[in-house]
């Protein structure tokens, strides 16, 4: 059984080009179906984390996960993190 402990504080990996994308801080449910819909990655931060964040929170739909390894999360994203909009 999967527990979203398991899920959180891993770092992604997206397998297309091997970069990292940063690390899990939440996860998307469906209430009414019981499942999860997608992982959610922080937004990248401004100057020197002061002042927030610059962009949305992305997240990656379910569909796209892989793997759940013990230390990585492996996704498949043909997009580069830069070109990506929330809600993948």
């Amino acid at each position: 059984m999967l527990n979203t402990e398991n899920i959180k504080n891993k770092e992604v990996i997206n397998i297309y080009d091997g970069k990292s994308m940063g690390f899990v801080y939440d996860i998307e449910i469906n209430l009414k179906e019981g499942k999860i819909e997608g992982i959610v990655l922080p937004g990248q931060r401004g100057l020197f984390n002061i002042f927030g964040r610059e962009s949305e929170d992305i997240v990656i739909k379910w569909k796209n996960v892989k793997t759940i390894g013990e230390d990585v999360i492996l996704v498949d994203l043909p997009l580069a993190l830069d070109t990506l909009d929330t809600g993948i």
